[in-house]
């Protein structure tokens, strides 16, 4: 039999192993202390790649009519003059955000915010997510300037993107065979062909959505085409093509119908970047070139 004294050393030995056990799994309730988890891009929309953007565009509600087009980085939504775009999703800073007080709910850790470029003619908002990816929003007219109602266009696409990601209701896009949805941009990027357009030593670098390519002087966005072009048709890489100026850029596109979207063409838009001034023959020279290399391996519907 035990002295009284050992007797008591064992209570308490057992008394304190029993409080540290109970102190232990109490830290270990993951409930215990939890908040609101900050809302980020991927947790909002997943595999950006496949992301059906019209699915966040209420369009009976935000503009009730218009007709709404999917493309592989955002929705187009066009009625009458007025054009709303949901879409793309970015990184990289842009100095013309700026704060504003906009009046609807937002998930935590996610904030709405204004662009003041354009704003003669369009009203922008990005939506901006915890992990700092973006989401842009804006609303273009090619009839009578209308700021006030662009911004209340703007500010309800706001409010229903909100809705369709908080309940969880963000559609994803099928990429039917031959669709140049499913083509990797930087596989086509990732040839010595380029090595002379693209710049010696460059390397492809994959867009956010997974849809885009740059290597040095050189990019390929492949999309659905909501525009159309018009102007001198050649024959680059066995396919049709238009070349054009635009600004610093060189622009070569080819099209091709769109699997799953009758009436629609799937747009293969290749740039390259005049870096001394701004483009000219020399730099439509080098589109060219990387047209020719990139076009004649895309799939053909």
């Amino acid at each position: 039999m035990y002295p009284r004294w050992k007797s008591l050393v064992v209570v308490m030995f057992c008394a304190l192993l029993s409080a540290g056990c109970a102190t232990t799994q109490a830290a270990s309730d993951p409930a215990e202390g939890s908040g609101p988890t900050p809302l980020t891009a991927s947790a909002a929309l997943g595999d950006f790649g496949t992301v059906d953007y019209c699915s966040m565009l209420d369009v009976p509600k935000v503009a009730a009519g218009a007709v709404a087009v999917p493309t592989f980085e955002s929705c187009q939504a066009d009625l009458g003059w007025r054009t709303i775009l949901v879409g793309p999703l970015a990184f990289d800073s842009d100095p013309n955000i700026k704060p504003y007080d906009y009046a609807g709910p937002v998930p935590d850790g996610v904030s709405v915010q204004q662009s003041m470029f354009n704003d003669h003619t369009a009203c922008t908002r990005t939506i901006i997510f915890a992990d700092g990816n973006r989401l842009d929003v804006s609303v273009t007219d090619s009839g009578p300037a209308d700021q006030p109602g662009r911004c209340e266009t703007a500010d309800a696409t706001v409010g229903s993107v909100l809705a369709a990601v908080t309940a969880g209701k963000v559609g994803r896009l099928t990429f039917p065979e031959r669709s140049w949805g499913r083509v990797a941009p930087c596989a086509l990027l990732d040839s010595h062909d380029l090595d002379d357009p693209a710049g010696a030593g460059s390397q492809p670098t994959i867009g956010l959505a997974g849809h885009s390519c740059i290597r040095g002087k050189v990019g390929i966005k492949l999309t659905v085409d909501t525009a159309g072009t018009n102007g001198p048709v050649e024959t680059l890489g066995g396919r049709a093509a238009q070349v054009r100026l635009a600004g610093v850029f060189c622009l070569v596109d080819s099209t091709q119908p769109a699997p799953g979207l009758p009436g629609r063409r799937e747009l293969a838009e290749i740039s390259v970047v005049e870096t001394a001034g701004t483009a000219g023959d020399g730099t439509c020279a080098l589109a060219r070139t990387a047209a020719t290399s990139i076009y004649s391996r895309l799939p053909k519907a």
